[in-house]
């Protein structure tokens, strides 16, 4: 017989419902995940306020971090993976995701035209100064 194996977040029961988990193996799930992410959180504030990094590296640095974050969230906490039960999940985080990325670069787009639109040119406000 072929075993059937599943991907499965830390601390996911919906695959295997019959078995039960002990309480203790849910509360280290979340534990790791706590460890991890404040562990995230430190490194981001100290590479924040480190002079030993290259400057123009850092926000790459804290990007990455984040992003990194964000995966322990998911998996740890919000238990999301690509196993076949979650399609819904991952399809509504996917488009929670471009629904934020639509709303933040509509915004830039419109706060950009406003700026160059509304702004008096350089010379009107030149000439109200010398006044």
């Amino acid at each position: 017989m072929t075993e059937i194996r599943f991907d499965r977040a830390p601390g996911d029961r919906s695959v295997f419902p019959e078995k039960e988990e002990k309480t203790s193996a849910g509360v280290l799930v979340y534990t790791i995940g706590l460890v991890v992410a404040a562990i995230l959180t430190s490194i981001s504030f100290w590479v924040a306020n480190t002079s030993l990094l290259w400057a123009p590296g850092i926000p790459l640095g804290l990007a990455v971090l984040g992003i990194a974050q964000m995966g322990v969230h998911l998996v740890f906490f919000l238990h999301i993976t690509t196993g076949p039960d979650n399609t819904n999940n991952v399809l509504a985080l996917a488009f929670g995701v471009l629904i934020v990325i639509l709303v933040v670069a509509g915004s830039l787009w419109i706060m950009a035209n406003l700026n160059n639109n509304m702004m008096p040119p350089l010379e009107l406000m030149d000439l109200h100064m010398q006044r």
